[in-house]
């Protein structure tokens, strides 16, 4: 210590103090990779060699082109997407396989913690987060959008998309409690459920395509073509030259297309009704020149002799065809490091996300006065926003998309084995996809813990969908009552659930109908949606050339189990690593039929088997001890919701430098006791939702043109 005092006077003296910090921070730079390198060769050197170098080691058959061997402490550190996969692999104990000697629990935890460690330490130094892409509203947005900017007293036009709707204002999140009773309807309804009060002549453009196991508000799914945009035009027009586009149906009609008073001038009166319609419109605040050109088109309007009104309906038109309505950007960073995102940016961030829609006048506001990155004051905002019906739209996308409803619209159990499954010429499924909506929107509302998501002690039933459940977790004296199939409204019941083998979104019979064949479940689809959606853990998609197996069982395997017959169907050592991770999740939930339904035994009378173990470690006989399994592991669900939540708020896939991210918000949200809203907020206060990693990029400008 005494020698490096002497050296650090004598170059202060000789070079000057900033010499001598950058000295210090090269030293602090050499301390770390030394670190580094001493954790690379103590504890991940090791471990590799005792259970990894037989399949990822030299030699000329290294699995996945992956030599785990050759690589050194700085190797490893520059490819964090590597350090990503290794952490998921060993933490989640997918390798080593199982017919490998497994790795000690101790050391399991030491590897994954120097892992993580590295991955820290290389999203610190890199300081960047993925890019996220220049966007066009999808539809759902685009209608909340117009909705919002015109004040308008209808929806613009249908959406199929949104699965569950409210028919008498139950969802009130400003109470902070759910009904006991609401009134909802269904999307497969037919066209009951199509009826409802839109603009007249305004079409839909077709829907947005989903991103595989994500959303449909992704960039790379929302491109603008020419045609597109073509169409754009043309639909800006038709909301405004709508025969419902009239005062009594738009809130604004009076402050921006009614005809002013003859005293006033023209000129000045335009202006003075565009500004803060273009800067709600555009969602950041209009120079002079934007303005002057908006203005000009209007006075040209009227100098030709159109009506006032009609002038300000042209112009309306013409703000929401713009690029800078129908696009989602943010102005370029001028670098490839992390900024953070300007207050209009985090605006348009936040009610996109909860909102599904533009910003109101208070978060622009703020966003003016430079406020709403205060973290009291966005604090404030969620907490406002949370409480407002808008609130709804959030419900209307997220949880249908994460949980991946719309496969039960395809779902159709074989009707000579499954009769009960339908009435009239509708089908069950249009009640049971509310029910996980409910419940979803309840926790939200309550601000409940989100493992009541995983296992409930409460759920929302129709009548029908009591009976369809045949008694299973019924409150008594509830079983009696009529079957409810209403096609038009359906009311539904609050029920406490106490029997465990209901309850969550993993055993409601719409995941469990959505997640079988006609005549027969189908374990892995069950186990790869559990891995997706409650783990966030996706497998890889199978070989092109592994053909499905059969809906009946072939000639002399009828006595075997469903179990049975896949195990010889999976023989192939390219399905053995995937099927190992996904086969126990699906067998879990093997005791509810096709249709959701409870059972012990299959037709042919052997018992049905729902053990397996939960990451090796949690053994289950049944599907209450594989939910007990799932809350053991908590904190990884936290984790994987968090991150579908930052996916869909960033309408971005995620990366290896979000991780970072994501064990921060669980480790919060477990402090909170794993409450949903306080999830929500993290996600917004994480860094990848706070700042912006966007380089020049030409496209962007354009867009704003």
């Amino acid at each position: 210590m005494r020698r490096h005092a002497a050296w650090i006077t004598i170059a202060w003296r000789l070079a000057g103090p900033l010499a001598v910090v950058v000295w210090l921070c090269g030293i602090s730079a050499m301390n770390a990779r030394s670190a580094e390198d001493d954790r690379f060769t103590t504890a991940i050197v090791p471990a590799f060699k005792t259970h990894c170098a037989k399949c990822h080691g030299a030699g000329d058959d290294v699995e996945g082109e992956l030599n785990l061997l050759a690589l050194n402490s700085k190797s490893l550190s520059d490819n964090i997407e590597l350090v990503r996969s290794l952490i998921d692999a060993i933490d989640l104990e997918e390798m080593p396989p199982e017919d490998e000697p497994e790795i000690a629990p101790e050391v399991r935890r030491r590897l994954v913690s120097e892992l993580r460690q590295i991955l820290h330490a290389s999203v610190s130094q890199q300081g960047t987060f993925a890019h996220a892409p220049i966007r066009r509203m999808n539809r759902f947005q685009y209608n909340n959008a117009v909705v919002d900017l015109f004040r308008l007293k209808s929806i613009v036009f249908t959406l199929p998309e949104r699965m569950m709707r409210d028919h008498k204002g139950y969802f009130k999140p400003q109470t902070g409690k759910m009904a006991d009773v609401v009134t909802v309807g269904s999307r497969p309804l037919g066209k009951s459920q199509l009826i409802e009060q839109r603009l007249a002549g305004v079409a839909a453009f077709p829907q947005d395509l989903r991103a595989e196991h994500g959303f449909d508000n992704r960039g790379d799914h929302l491109s603008l073509s020419p045609l597109l945009m073509d169409s754009f035009l043309k639909l800006g027009q038709s909301v405004t030259q709508s025969p419902d586009f009239v005062k009594g149906n738009v809130g604004i009609w009076e402050a921006f297309f009614a005809a002013p008073g003859t005293d006033a001038e023209s000129a000045v009166e335009v202006q003075r009704r565009l500004q803060p319609f273009l800067v709600r419109a555009f969602r950041r605040p209009v120079d002079q020149a934007l303005l002057d050109r908006y203005s000009d088109f209007v006075l040209r309007r009227l100098n030709s002799g159109v009506a006032f009104t009609e002038a300000m309906k042209s112009v309306a038109a013409a703000a929401i065809s713009s690029p800078r309505f129908l696009y989602l950007y943010e102005s370029s960073g001028g670098g490839e490091t992390a900024q953070s995102v300007d207050d209009f940016e985090l605006a348009s961030r936040l009610s996109f996300f909860l909102w599904g829609s533009l910003p109101d006048a208070i978060l622009l506001d703020l966003a003016a006065a430079d406020m709403l990155g205060t973290p009291e004051v966005l604090d404030a905002q969620l907490d406002r926003m949370l409480q407002d019906r808008k609130l709804k739209r959030f419900c209307d996308s997220f949880p249908a998309q994460w949980l991946q409803l719309e496969r039960i619209i395809s779902s159709l159990p074989s009707r000579e084995k499954f009769p009960e499954f339908y009435f009239s010429k509708y089908r069950v499924s249009m009640h049971m996809m509310l029910e996980p909506l409910l419940l979803f929107e309840t926790v939200l509302i309550e601000n409940q813990s989100i493992t009541q998501l995983i296992d409930s002690d409460f759920t929302y039933r129709s009548g029908l969908l009591e009976t369809a459940y045949k008694g299973l977790g019924t409150p008594p004296g509830e079983g009696n009552r009529s079957r409810g199939g209403g096609v038009t409204v359906l009311n539904f019941n609050r029920v406490p659930v106490t029997d465990r083998r209901n309850g969550g979104v993993i055993t409601n019979a719409a995941v469990m109908t959505m997640t079988s064949g006609p005549e027969r479940t189908q374990p892995i689809t069950r186990g790869a949606w559990i891995a997706t959606v409650i783990f966030n853990n996706p497998p890889e998609p199978p070989p092109a050339d592994v053909p499905p197996l059969s809906e009946d069982p072939s000639e002399g395997q009828e006595h075997l189990t469903l179990r049975e017959r896949l195990a010889l169907h999976r023989e192939r050592s390219d399905c053995k690593g995937c099927h190992e991770q996904i086969d126990p999740l699906g067998f879990a939930l093997e005791s509810y039929d096709p249709t959701g339904v409870w059972r012990d035994k299959y037709d042919n009378g052997r018992d049905v088997n729902a053990s397996g173990q939960l990451f090796r470690k949690h053994s289950f006989v049944n599907v209450v001890e594989f939910k007990d399994a799932i809350l053991a592991e908590k904190d990884r669900f936290a984790r994987a919701l968090a991150g579908h939540l930052l996916s869909f708020g960033l309408a971005r896939e995620l990366s290896a430098s979000d991780q970072v991210a994501l064990d921060e918000i669980a480790a919060a949200t477990a402090a909170d006791d794993y409450c949903i809203q306080t999830l929500l907020k993290q996600v917004i206060f994480s860094k990848p939702f706070q700042t912006k990693t966007n380089p020049h990029d030409a496209r962007t400008a354009s867009a704003a043109q």
